[in-house]
């Protein structure tokens, strides 16, 4: 004997095209924004064909599509906008940005005081390569000065020597006159006295040596005075 099973099937409702702007259900957008609230059901008040609630009865498809009709006020794109902003928390961008922007600053600190700190060791080295150079220019300037300090030395030793020499020369001229005008006297004292004298001992020696007096005539010479 065969089994019969028996099947639940739901009453069907007549089926009602919902308009394009219709949400899929209350629940996931924000009562605020629907234009009016949904019925509120009792079992008490459903009946065989139709709903009662506080005085509103469904009974007919009519009376259904004028009460679904209530919910087309509601914008699709409000709707998403809103719960796009409700699930967009700025907040972690805002502190992201807060943290980035200091990151920023604190680098820029850094840059700036690393500038500051290259410009004063800069200045110091610039100081310190202008403190040695005119240590360098003093010292030679210095020892310029020494060195002309010697040099005038030495000119002034050498214009004394100089002068000096002048001197010697001079003096040295005076006594060469002096000492020739002596022997000219001397010469002219000694021809006006001895002339005869030597004459006569030459011819005397001549006429004793003939020979001797020839060669030593030749051999020594002396001057007429």
């Amino acid at each position: 004997m065969a089994t019969q099973r028996h099947y639940y099937q739901p009453t069907a409702y007549p089926y009602h095209h919902a308009p394009s702007k219709a949400p899929a259900s209350a629940s996931l957008y924000p009562i605020s924004r629907v234009s009016g609230s949904p019925p509120d059901f009792s079992d008490a008040s459903t009946t065989a064909g139709s709903r009662s609630s506080g005085g509103l009865t469904f009974s007919s498809a009519g009376e259904y599509d004028s009460s679904f009709a209530s919910y087309s006020g509601v914008d699709v794109v409000d709707v998403l906008s809103d719960r796009m902003q409700d699930a967009f928390d700025p907040t972690p961008l805002d502190k992201g940005l807060a943290r980035q922007a200091q990151t920023i600053h604190n680098q820029n600190l850094l840059n700036r005081k690393t500038r500051r700190s290259q410009y004063q060791d800069w200045r110091e080295q610039a100081n310190s390569n202008r403190t040695r150079r005119s240590g360098q220019l003093n010292a030679k300037q210095q020892e310029l000065l020494e060195l002309q300090a010697l040099a005038q030395r030495r000119l002034k030793g050498a214009r004394a020597n100089f002068s000096e020499g002048l001197k010697t020369a001079r003096d040295t001229k005076r006594d060469l006159e002096w000492t020739q005008k002596r022997v000219r006297g001397f010469r002219s004292a000694a021809r006006l006295t001895h002339v005869p004298g030597i004459s006569a001992l030459k011819a005397k020696a001549e006429k004793a040596h003939p020979e001797e007096y020839r060669r030593s005539s030749k051999k020594y010479t002396y001057d007429d005075y």
